[in-house]
């Protein structure tokens, strides 16, 4: 491996993979609220999943034998660990599934389907249609005709369109998912067979988010789910990290100041990432590292976190990838977005460990090699996650961050846990092309070494 010069923008602007560590400032104690928002609100939005698991066992055969839980399997890849270049003094390697989250197919599955049931919960209360012994009475006709009379839109690249516009539909609502260009044909096609009005947009994520809010605010019936700004989003996903803390504790892995707990989480606008890493700091604190993975063309949270910094005053508050000269096109659908959430910026400053990203040809081979030695099928997107390790620890930048946290010595007690984000919906021809492409990238990636440009932390 060869360590190139420190970041630039130049080096940014070439599209090539760099990797930042922030300056946290949690203190020894649990994750610091935000926007009012803490592991209270973090508990009563599973409590509010748990309510409505009843209703959704019921709305979806699937979800049967969970007993309407929406859940994914945390597992050990020891195969996909010695691929990837993960020794054993560097710790345990394991993946977080939810590429394979039931009803939508992705890790949009527990903030989209937790805002579309806080909405409807909050208006069948409102109209006297709601029992609070058995929440299944919101299939009744009386519940169904009022949902029919509103409309849940959102704006989207595809993943939370897919989770939005499945569970509003089978609750009842009008649905409606505007949809940015790079949007894939299938995710299209699922939503329509399922009833919702899909609109298709010339432009990018950013310009059918502002599409879908405009509309959306000049009818009073309709409810915009907004991945920019939307707390109720962020709770969703947070509610998700009791969840991994038991099977961690299940599996025998302890998270404290000798077994730090290392998490990468692919990004498109923050708000999944962000949720997730809100919940695990409320979990553990300091002992949690999260780092965000986008791709080298997309990398709008990257930006967002320079905003501000002496080397980057020319920016403004709230960039754009477009504002450093890239042009995010990234075959990673779910990540091509050019701006990130400030709302999730605000939240991970005191929190997120760091921002890597990650070529499009590494994407497919770890793709590739996920399917080869762990059975796991991915798209593109959730393989971002993979070439966290080697960023953290095979890089100037990623040691410097692991001294300074005096985490050196207790490596071989790490768990790191790469977060699968997409695919179990991918169609077989669409999967077979990203195998075939991800053999290719493989092979190319034998035959020379990577490369990696180190990102310190800003002054």
């Amino acid at each position: 491996m060869t360590t190139l010069h420190s970041f630039s923008l130049s080096a940014l602007q070439a599209g090539r993979p760099v990797l930042w560590a922030a300056s946290r400032t949690t203190d020894g104690g649990a994750g610091p609220a935000f926007n009012g928002i803490s592991s209270a609100d973090v508990s009563a939005t599973a409590d509010r999943l748990t309510r409505f698991a009843p209703l959704l066992a019921l709305l979806f055969p699937e979800l049967e034998a969970s007993a309407g839980r929406i859940e994914s399997q945390l597992v050990v890849v020891p195969q996909l660990q010695q691929a990837l270049g993960l020794t054993a003094d560097n710790g345990l390697l394991m993946v977080k599934g939810d590429h394979a989250l039931p009803v939508a197919g992705s890790i949009k599955a527990r903030g989209g389907i937790h805002e579309v049931l806080e909405h409807a919960e909050a208006l069948a209360r409102r109209h006297g249609l709601l029992d609070a012994a058995d929440y299944r009475t919101l299939a009744s006709p009386e519940a169904r005709a009022l949902f029919a009379a509103h409309r849940v839109a959102v704006g989207s690249t595809g993943n939370l369109g897919l989770a939005i516009g499945v569970m509003a539909s089978a609750l009842g609502f009008q649905a409606v998912v505007h949809m940015s260009a790079d949007a894939k044909q299938w995710k299209k096609d699922r939503l329509r067979k399922r009833g919702v009005e899909v609109v298709e947009h010339a432009g990018d994520y950013e310009e059918a988010v502002a599409a879908g809010r405009a509309v959306a605010e000049a009818d009073p019936a309709c409810h915009f789910v907004d991945d920019e700004q939307s707390l109720s989003l962020l709770l969703g996903y947070a509610a998700g990290t009791p969840h991994l803390a038991r099977q961690l504790a299940d599996a025998g892995r302890a998270v404290d100041a000798e077994h730090p707990l290392f998490v990468y989480l692919p990004c498109g606008v923050g708000g999944a990432p962000g949720g997730i890493a809100f919940g695990l700091a409320q979990i553990y604190g300091p002992h949690v590292h999260c780092f965000f993975a986008e791709p080298t063309r997309s990398p709008c949270f990257l930006v967002q976190m320079l905003a501000g910094t002496p080397a980057f005053s020319h920016l403004g508050t709230h960039p754009s990838v477009y504002d450093v000269g890239l042009d995010n096109r990234t075959e990673a659908d779910g990540l091509a977005v050019p701006r990130a959430s400030d709302l999730a910026a605000r939240m991970m400053r005191p929190l997120l460990a760091g921002v890597y990203t990650v070529e499009d040809e590494t994407l497919f081979a770890h793709l590739h090699l996920a399917a080869q030695t762990a059975d796991i099928r991915i798209e593109p997107s959730a393989a971002a996650g993979f070439s966290g390790p080697g960023m953290l620890t095979g890089t100037d930048a990623g040691r410097a961050y692991l001294a300074a946290h005096g985490l050196a010595a207790h490596m071989y007690n790490a768990t790191h846990i790469a977060w699968t984000t997409g695919g179990l919906f991918v169609p077989d021809e669409e999967y077979a092309r990203f195998l075939a492409r991800g053999a290719l990238a493989s092979a190319a990636a034998s035959a020379s070494a990577s490369e990696f440009i180190n990102l310190p932390s800003p002054s």
